[in-house]
């Protein structure tokens, strides 16, 4: 092993103090500092441990460059803050469970690893002792049958303490995010040992709790998930009334029962889990030993895995984190729990816990639009399908920080739930004058020229905005004369509500003959397009009505005129990220949209020119959409902090005209 690691613990509460103890017994660590909010708890807790080195701050700890990782023990809504800024001291980090608040934090700080090639692992110890590894062994070589449901609990009655971070809204209080997540990280694990896998994630979370009258969070609760296979598991926890905390697996063959799931063998005693085969009257004792305790268990598996930058399951590898995060959402969101931090105008900093501010590392690129007196990031981040506060956040603060200031949302979307939390968004964040919105209305069959005043004003509200920067009419309606909506859309120019408008999804033709009567009649016209282009072919369209902009025609036409164009589903929804093969039809609307033999070509050049320039093919296939003859803004949708990230490169990658031609099958 080497050297030993020297291990810093921030938060100085009860259970930093039971892995300090096991650090003491474990084979590879040492415990060598702490880091408290105070230096009087920091140095109570060097007394009782005898460390010469106590920090009245996380961030002295983490500055001490002898530490080479920390244990955070910190509550839950400070994990995200202190792994980020860990990762970015160089510290290895072992996070108590939960990793985070929710899956966005979470997934902020496996961002924030990776970028600093540190390595990470959620603090469930019991993933760490061998009876886990032998439950999954079990299960997954059928010793049971096949895997058909589970009773999963862990549940205390820790007395009342509104004021306790058990039960405290503002500390991330209840019992979902301090046991539950047990349960939902052991009912992924088994029904992915029934799979093959090192886990699987639910096809469907129900649950009821009882939420307490004065502290609004879960006192107790229980959830049924199903999983693939027709897995199905029954999972109860709670921190106001004493379960049996256990866990009974079973299959059409037997099933086991696990009395002691969470905390076995406290100091290396053996542990036994319990095997009832069909047919057989007593069960089958199993007894695992270890020759430490869980804790000492959990800091080896740690050093045993630096250098991956990752442990190995049963342990918690980083999907699995995320993973977990996502079921703990869904089963919060089934019984209506949302934190005060997480609540839209709830003014919440980044997750990183500073200001927003511009990376000066960044790659992006900027162009002009006439009538927008900021520069344009050529790509344009879609506000579309973050349905949390904490997802559009963390979304679009990376976006931000990374360069992006260029928002796409609609009237249609969420209901006008989008508009309303991007608009709280850039009030909590103070960038109104940083950033270009461009926002979408009048869609069919709500477009006419009085609805586009109508919405106009609704959206300005929802977004708590004067004025938007860039108006697209979402849809259009050959029932009207294109003059009809020139005039309207000049109307509210004059009145500074937009200060420059455009059409999605609107023919060559019809924009024609908008700009021909504003040309005749000294208005303003359309200045940008908001189509469907890609070097994707698109097969039939997304949604009816859509119109694309990929066909020679409309290049030469864009490219005449210089028109803009800020294209949706810029990327072909994914056909260039491996998703899309002549053999998988899973995914419906790809093969519907983008399957073709042209198509499938076009995939096959993008590949070879990827692999020969060392990028991704995603790469090739925006930087095809961004080297046009003709003014491009991308309209990008990333779910994940990692498809942004991913999406980026493209901005660097130059392609010649005879490059365009060979990609599009041209040449």
């Amino acid at each position: 092993m080497g050297d030993r690691i020297a291990w810093g613990v921030l938060g100085t509460g009860s259970i930093a103090r039971t892995f300090a103890r096991g650090v003491q017994g474990s084979q590879t660590g040492e415990l060598t500092a702490v880091g408290s909010r105070t230096q009087e708890s920091s140095d109570a807790f060097g007394v009782e441990f005898g460390l010469e080195r106590r920090y009245g701050s996380y961030e002295a700890l983490l500055a001490d460059e002898t530490v080479q990782a920390v244990y955070i023990a910190t509550p839950h809504p400070m994990h995200a803050e202190c792994a980020i800024k860990a990762a970015e001291a160089g510290k290895h980090i072992l996070c108590e469970k939960p990793v985070a608040l929710n899956y966005p934090e979470a997934m902020a700080i496996v961002e924030a690893t990776r970028q600093h090639d540190v390595f990470l692992m959620e603090a469930f110890m019991y993933r760490c002792h061998p009876q886990t590894a032998k439950l999954v062994e079990l299960v997954r070589e059928g010793a049971i049958g096949a895997l058909r449901a589970m009773q999963i609990t862990f549940s205390f009655d820790s007395g009342y303490n509104p004021e306790g971070r058990l039960l405290k809204a503002e500390l991330g209080g209840g019992a979902i995010l301090d046991v539950g997540c047990y349960c939902a990280s052991m009912a992924r694990l088994l029904a992915g040992a029934a799979s093959g896998k090192p886990f699987v994630e639910p096809d469907e979370v129900r649950a009821v709790a009882h939420l307490g009258e004065e502290t609004g969070v879960d006192h107790y609760t229980s959830a049924v998930a199903t999983f693939p296979g027709g897995v199905v598991a029954q999972l109860s926890t709670g921190v106001q009334v004493s379960q049996e905390s256990a866990v009974r697996v079973y299959g059409s063959d037997g099933w086991i029962h696990v009395p002691s799931p969470w905390i076995p063998g406290r100091e290396g005693e053996p542990v036994s889990l319990y095997l009832h085969r069909k047919g057989v009257t007593e069960p089958e004792q199993i007894q695992i030993a270890a020759d430490m305790g869980i804790y000492a268990l959990e800091a080896d598996t740690v050093a045993r895995h630096i250098e991956e930058r990752e442990a190995s399951p049963p342990a918690m590898t980083l999907e699995d984190t995320l993973g977990n995060m996502r079921m703990l959402d869904q089963w919060r969101a089934a019984i209506g729990l949302t934190y005060p931090m997480e609540q839209p105008e709830a003014q919440t900093p980044p997750v990183h816990g500073r200001p927003l501010a511009v990376r000066s590392d960044h790659n992006m690129k900027y162009g002009q639009i006439e009538g927008v007196d900021k520069p344009v990031s050529r790509l344009v981040m879609g506000v579309d399908n973050q349905r949390t506060m904490p997802m559009l956040a963390v979304m679009l603060d990376d976006f931000f920080e990374r360069g992006g200031n260029t928002f796409d949302t609609a009237y249609i979307y969420g209901g006008g739930s989008l508009e309303r939390m991007l608009g709280q968004w850039v009030k909590n964040r103070g960038i109104r004058d940083q950033v270009v919105i461009l926002d979408k209305g009048a869609h069919t069959p709500h477009c006419t020229p009085e609805d586009v005043t109508k919405q106009l004003l609704e959206s300005l509200e929802r977004l708590q905005m004067e004025y938007v920067d860039i108006y697209m009419l979402h849809r259009d309606n050959p029932a009207y004369p294109a003059s009809a909506f020139v005039d309207v859309l000049n109307e509210h120019y004059r009145a500074g509500r937009i200060r420059m408008f455009g059409g999605s999804n609107w023919s060559i033709q019809r924009v024609e003959e908008a700009n021909n009567y504003a040309g005749q009649h000294g208005l303003r016209g359309f200045g940008a397009m908001s189509n469907n282009f890609s070097l994707a072919r698109m097969v039939d369209p997304v949604w009816a009505g859509c119109i694309s902009a990929s066909d020679p025609e409309s290049r030469r036409w864009l490219t005449q005129n210089q028109m803009r164009l800020m294209p949706w589903s810029s990327q072909a929804r994914g056909f260039f990220t491996g998703q899309a093969h002549p053999d998988d039809h899973s995914d419906e609307e790809l093969v519907r949209c983008w399957y073709s033999d042209d198509n499938f070509q076009r995939l096959e050049r993008v590949n070879q020119m990827a692999a020969e320039r060392g990028v991704l093919p995603i790469n090739i296939a925006l930087a095809y959409v961004l080297c046009q003859p003709f003014p491009t803004f991308p309209l990008i949708g990333p779910r994940a902090l990692a498809e942004t990230r991913t999406s980026l490169p493209g901005l660097d990658i130059e392609l010649s005209p005879e490059d365009l031609e060979w990609l599009n099958l041209e040449r």
